[in-house]
């Protein structure tokens, strides 16, 4: 592995440090997008989903729940979820 400045292992820890919420907020901006797309982008950014709950470590049932519904309002509920709120 390359030797990283003090700057640079700063940068990379923090990054990791926030890693639940920037993935969090990124999934919140994907489920905006869903209600605007159309046609082969809404498939792109169901597949993004996808990815972003993996990431996110969600348990697989339920990313495979959802993406044979494809339902934003399920995606919704499941950002509630992370999110702590009822």
């Amino acid at each position: 592995m390359a030797d990283y400045s003090p700057y640079q292992k700063k940068i990379i820890d923090r990054y990791y440090r926030n890693f639940d919420a920037i993935a969090f907020q990124k999934l919140s901006e994907l489920t905006t997008e869903l209600y605007l797309a159309e046609g082969k982008q809404k498939d792109r950014l169901w597949k993004r989903v996808e990815e972003a709950l993996r990431k996110l470590e969600f348990p697989e049932s339920r990313i495979v729940h959802l993406m044979d519904k494809r339902d934003p309002q399920l995606l919704v509920g499941i950002l509630k979820e992370l999110d702590g709120k009822p």
